[in-house]
């Protein structure tokens, strides 16, 4: 139920919402293949809602070689098989909302995979073709004089390490063009200077929110366009910090008509759909992509992608940062602390008892910022870093580069016992998952954290009801900001209007509140006035 709003200012659902990140492949298996799908999702999803959060963004179910899980998609309007079906998305749908769920999709515009029909069209076609135009095909450079186009176009590096070039027909001594893949060589780059392309994604965006989604997250929403001439590099080192080591390469100016056109398109359905981008720049950076004819929101990567730790100073130089980008630009923070690409809080923020403890309290943190939060499947659990065995792991980015992601990828343990996966497949008899759940996984099981009342699944509910509560009461504004300080014994602060203040103790010993009324707690507090180690209150000034 939408909240009451007592500011005059008109209040977008997405403004105080929290969305839960469904991983399809790690959620929950409905054939007993070993990897989740829609089927499993739908017969979950009550789950979901039972939490209280707002909506949940899927990643990629879209037809897929699945070279980079979903990421490298072959067919932006369909589903893959190994998910299910078109019919069971819509089933996944009308449930969800009736179940008062919003639902947001990925969408993936910066690549493709490399069996897209339009890219192997481009190879078919052959150098200076129309269909060539729409992704980056260029001739390389000569190593000597009886050489031909043998080195790179240029010294771009992979995300995922090596070059960002491959030829497009290795051996052809007619076809000598290299492609551009800032990510694997199974994922081309479109040409997003060729107005084709942003026709092509148009329809791609209208397709979907025809169908009802509510909103998109925008995968690499700062890359698409990349710099005129495609020269060098000033660095060849690999930019597996998210395009930011090659300036080249993202954050050109260009890109934020296409958000200004997809704004344009999700004013024209009622309600308004909702776009999210996956900017992963500094704060004042990332803010201009949410100005107010742009996208709505975009995630405050300061908080995630830069593995935030438990630094009271850096939280509270990030948080002013993100302020300060907000009033210039007008969009709250969207905040996050874990997704599927990076290493799990609780593991984070130390590991262990200790990494524990910060987790659930870096988790109330969060659902009292202002604005919205995204929270990733498994958080709610508490869920560590799994050290994946390396012959088991399939991030391509280990294959490439020595990074895995696969560590807070594996699939869900929604029983203590063991069968079935810990209950992640539902039928009886069940193929392996296709991530190892390690020895020890069902303490963490759903089944055995709603029996505890002391859980981090129960807390993460708790707080979302009274989120939703102080939101209806007027406690929570929409987008007045906060203020971030650090006070002695390294207490991180955050006061929001009006008089709501968050708190975390992140030094080692206990430190004292300011005054107030303590409305919530991560940990019962050991002592009145004063808030232990590793533990985080929402107060009530005065």
């Amino acid at each position: 139920m939408r909240p009451n709003n007592p500011d005059p200012r008109p209040l977008d659902w997405w403004q105080s919402a929290v969305i839960y990140q469904v991983y399809p492949r790690s959620f929950a298996d409905g054939d007993g293949d070993g990897v989740g799908d829609l089927p499993g999702l739908l017969e979950r999803l009550h789950y979901i809602a039972g939490l209280g959060v707002d909506g949940i963004w899927l990643t990629p179910f879209q037809p897929s070689p699945q070279v980079d899980q979903g990421y490298d998609v072959s067919d932006y309007c369909g589903v893959d098989p190994l998910f299910g079906t078109m019919e069971h998305f819509d089933a996944l749908l009308e449930q969800a909302h009736a179940l008062g769920l919003r639902v947001l999709l990925d969408v993936v515009p910066n690549h493709c995979s490399s069996a897209h029909p339009l890219f192997q069209a481009a190879l078919a076609a052959g150098p200076g073709s129309p269909e060539r135009e729409m992704f980056h095909f260029v001739d390389g450079r000569s190593s000597g004089p009886d050489a031909r186009s043998d080195v790179p176009p240029n010294n771009w590096q992979s995300v995922f390490g090596g070059s960002a070039w491959s030829r497009a027909l290795p051996g052809s001594d007619t076809d000598t063009q290299w492609y551009l893949h800032l990510f694997s060589p199974g994922q081309p780059d479109w040409n997003w200077r060729n107005p084709a392309v942003g026709d092509y994604f148009e329809d791609v965006l209208r397709f979907w929110f025809d169908k009802g989604v509510d909103g998109l997250r925008i995968d690499v929403a700062h890359g698409l366009f990349k710099a005129a001439g495609l020269p060098d590099a000033p660095s060849v080192e690999a930019v597996v910090d998210g395009l930011r080591a090659n300036p080249l390469v993202s954050d050109q100016e260009e890109v934020h008509e296409v958000y200004r056109r997809w704004r344009r398109l999700a004013g024209t359905y009622q309600p308004h759909r909702l776009l999210v981008g996956e900017v992963n720049l500094e704060p004042a950076r990332a803010a201009r992509y949410t100005r107010g004819d742009e996208m709505h929101q975009a995630f405050a990567f300061a908080f995630a992608f830069v593995k935030l730790g438990w630094d009271a100073a850096a939280w509270a130089a990030v948080g002013s940062e993100l302020d300060a980008a907000r009033k210039q630009h007008g969009a709250a923070p969207t905040w996050a602390l874990e997704n599927h690409d990076v290493v799990r809080s609780v593991t984070r923020f130390g590991g262990g008892a200790a990494g524990a403890r910060r987790a659930r309290a870096a988790l109330l943190a969060l659902l009292g910022l202002p604005g919205s939060a995204y929270l990733y499947q498994g958080q709610e659990l508490g869920l560590p870093e799994v050290e994946v065995p390396v012959p088991d792991r399939v991030d391509p980015m280990w294959a490439r580069g020595g990074i895995t992601r696969d560590g807070a990828r594996v699939p869900l343990p929604w029983t203590g016992d063991a069968g079935r996966n810990h209950g992640f497949s539902l039928p009886d008899q069940a193929a392996a998952p296709w991530l190892p759940q390690p020895a020890g996984w069902g303490v963490h099981a759903v089944d055995r954290q709603r029996q505890d009342q002391d859980s981090v699944l129960a807390l993460a509910t708790r707080a979302l009801a009274l989120r939703r509560q102080l939101w209806a009461d007027g406690d929570f504004a929409a987008d007045d900001g906060g203020t971030w300080r650090v006070e002695a014994g390294n207490l991180l602060l955050c006061e929001r209007s009006p008089g709501f203040l968050v708190a975390v103790a992140m030094g080692t010993g206990p430190v004292r509140l300011p005054a107030g009324v303590v409305l919530f707690s991560a940990f019962p507090l050991e002592r009145e006035g004063w808030l232990q180690p590793d533990n985080a209150v929402w107060l009530r000034l005065g």
